[in-house]
């Protein structure tokens, strides 16, 4: 005596809907990747203005706002997403993201530094700070359609 369809095609749906529910909840908010931004460029400013005490104030800010901002990350987290749900192209997307971004800090930081154009680096930081605030939730939401497309009994 088999599963009639009907009650097949239901188990799978809530099977979806339930795996759907778990990526939804551990995707990083589209809040962090603007708050980290922020401190970046707050961070970089601080540094490079060579003011002792700014450097010093600037550090605790960013330290104090980087742990608050991950404590309140933490706490929204219910579920850890395991690495196969995410996959080896979720995995190389992260990778990417933070490749391009880096490589665009550095080159135009050192292009801006080489034109002696003052405050490179915080210069250099606000595109890098602009595609975490715009890039990340968009990396969030295709994260979330290459684990939702992935099938559910993962790869074997």
């Amino acid at each position: 005596m088999g599963i009639p369809p009907i009650d097949a095609e239901l188990a799978l749906a809530e099977m979806q809907a339930r795996r759907a529910q778990v990526v939804d909840s551990n995707l990083v908010p589209n809040w962090f990747w603007g708050a980290v931004a922020a401190l970046m460029v707050l961070f970089t400013v601080a540094i490079e203005s060579a003011i002792p005490w700014l450097i010093g104030a600037g550090t605790i800010a960013y330290v104090l706002g980087l742990a608050a901002v991950v404590v309140a990350l933490v706490r929204t987290a219910r579920v850890q997403v395991r690495s196969t749900l995410l996959g080896t192209r979720g995995i190389l997307t992260i990778l990417g993201f933070a490749g391009v971004l880096t490589a665009i800090g550095l080159a135009l930081g050192f292009a801006l530094d080489a034109a002696d154009v003052a405050f490179p680096a915080t210069l250099a930081m606000l595109p890098v700070a602009a595609g975490m605030a715009f890039g990340g939730p968009r990396l969030m939401s295709h994260l979330r359609a290459l684990m939702l497309s992935r099938p559910l009994a993962g790869d074997r």
